[in-house]
């Protein structure tokens, strides 16, 4: 880290705080002012925030009646996929781009990150050889209610994506609306989930998806309380003072071409 300023002023306050017994109003000012010297530090780690690519999937299948915004076949999401590929993306996975904002640390060139969501099968059974025939890596983000029920991941199969590269993230027990959940259901909607999920993959969870991908400050500040480092939004604007818990994605409906996915990939996320 980049000793600075900041980093100064917070060395001072705390060797004024030691050498002189704390007075109260003077206290007071001095506590301020280290917290508004912290605050700066922090942002300091994201100082340009660029956006890169976050795509969003839900269900894949064989041969769906009709692809929209929930569906797509597994053959155009194959296309879409060897798209990418041809073009010279490479994915990453949520501590990538985590370290990335926040350290600077360097990602592959054109990356690009491939999410998941709602717990389908078809995530295991059809995406997951898509991704690994061009050597892809995706994020699943699991809603741990559906977890072995019919048409759902299984947890053997939640447990042989971790072990296969892939990242397995939280998106809440049964997906309703953060904005919606009381202070008494965070341990039901995220505790337990995250808990379930290290037990299965015996791995960190530490990134997650807004149900809907609508985001409020509260939920911000029960993520950051429970040891979430970052999360993704699907609509509304990033927050000016958390982006790291309002990242950008956007969904791909399964009536994209390969072309026009690009094309609003460049609209999205203008590099």
């Amino acid at each position: 880290m980049r000793f600075d300023r900041s980093h100064t002023a917070i060395r001072d306050i705390l060797l004024d705080l030691k050498k002189e017994p704390l007075k109260k109003n003077k206290s007071f000012i001095q506590i301020t002012l280290l917290l508004m010297a912290v605050t700066a530090i922090a942002a300091q780690h994201i100082p340009n925030f660029k956006e890169i690519p976050v795509l969003c999937y839900h269900n894949i299948d064989i041969k769906p009646a009709r692809e929209n915004e929930l569906r797509i076949s597994a053959f155009h999401f194959e296309q879409q996929v060897k798209a990418l590929y041809d073009s010279g993306y490479h994915t990453i996975l949520p501590g990538q781009l985590y370290d990335h904002l926040t350290k600077g640390t360097p990602l592959p060139s054109k990356p690009v990150m491939l999410t998941f969501d709602d717990s389908h099968e078809t995530h295991f059974s059809l995406a997951a050889p898509v991704l690994e025939k061009y050597a892809f890596r995706g994020v699943f983000f699991i809603m741990t209610v559906c977890i072995g029920k019919k048409n759902y991941l299984s947890a053997q199969q939640i447990k042989m994506l971790a072990e296969r590269g892939h990242a397995v993230e939280c998106h809440t027990y049964d997906h309703p609306p953060v904005i919606n959940i009381t202070a008494e259901q965070w341990e039901q909607q995220l505790d337990n989930p995250v808990k379930k999920l290290e037990a299965i993959t015996g791995k960190r969870v530490e990134y997650f998806a807004y149900p809907f991908g609508i985001w409020n400050e509260t939920a911000i500040i029960e993520l950051k309380k429970r040891g979430i480092k970052a999360a993704f939004r699907l609509t509304g604007k990033k927050s000016s003072t958390e982006p790291l818990y309002t990242i950008k994605r956007i969904i791909v409906p399964g009536t994209w071409s390969e072309k026009y996915l690009q094309k609003e990939m460049a609209r999205a996320f203008p590099q």
